[in-house]
């Protein structure tokens, strides 16, 4: 499906719901499948006290719920905003192959949301303990369950 800005419209509602509501920042999400509203959201991190219950996150849980499914293959996401890594994560976690976005990352920064070092963490720079210190132990105690769940005929892959 091609670009439709009737649902862009539809995500900068959503966005800017939280000028009145207040439950987190300005970010609205509608997902669309052949034509079809299935999901739509916009951040809830204050109001849900959770630092994922962003826009595009609430929207791909309510297109699951409507779907009755984790793959959301055939979907177009639009979103007010570029999608933060954790975003981008869900959305191809979600098997959503499109996405269309209004502001720019750098406009999200300019009003103080701080993506940028964890575009620079995903990238590349991931020995930097300012952002995040990762450390791994233990795989021999931890692999178990990945060798079951290979071993399982019965277990789904997604």
């Amino acid at each position: 499906m091609a670009y439709d800005s009737q649902y862009m419209v539809l995500a900068a509602q959503q966005a800017d719901l939280n000028n009145t509501l207040h439950e987190g920042g300005p970010f609205g999400s509608v997902i669309v499948k052949d034509g079809k509203i299935v999901g739509k959201g916009h951040n809830q991190v204050l109001f849900q006290h959770d630092p994922t219950a962003h826009g595009e996150i609430v929207a791909i849980h309510r297109a699951c719920d409507t779907l009755d499914t984790y793959d959301l293959s055939g979907c177009e996401l639009y979103t007010n905003a570029y999608p933060c890594p954790m975003c981008l994560g869900a959305i191809m976690w979600a098997n959503i192959k499109t996405v269309y976005y209004g502001n720019a990352a750098q406009d999200a920064a300019q009003i103080g949301f701080r993506d940028a070092f964890m575009y620079r963490f995903m990238a590349g720079d991931r020995h930097d303990d300012s952002v995040l210190h990762l450390e791994q132990h233990d795989r021999d105690k931890t692999i178990t369950a990945f060798q079951h769940f290979a071993a399982d005929n019965a277990a789904r892959r997604y």
